[in-house]
């Protein structure tokens, strides 16, 4: 799963450290996510969401196939 993490920390100016340490995760828990090695549970999804003020679907890009459709989530 795609997600914009990389860009939304850069806006706001924060560290992975940052970002970790405001949602309660390690470090190397925010690099797995960010460069899409681990999708995150719903839980986790929503802290990232929330601590960037957007909803999930703003953050992260669910890939059907070759097409990508933000905020779709298939069976």
């Amino acid at each position: 799963m795609k997600n914009r993490i990389r860009v939304l920390r850069a806006e706001k100016d924060w560290t992975q450290a940052q970002l970790a340490a405001h949602i309660g995760v390690s470090r190397q828990a925010v690099i797995a996510v960010e460069n899409g090695k681990y999708d995150p549970a719903l839980p986790l999804a929503f802290k990232i969401a929330r601590a960037f003020g957007k909803n999930v679907e703003e953050v992260f890009v669910w890939e059907d196939g070759d097409r990508a459709r933000p905020g779709i989530i298939q069976p």
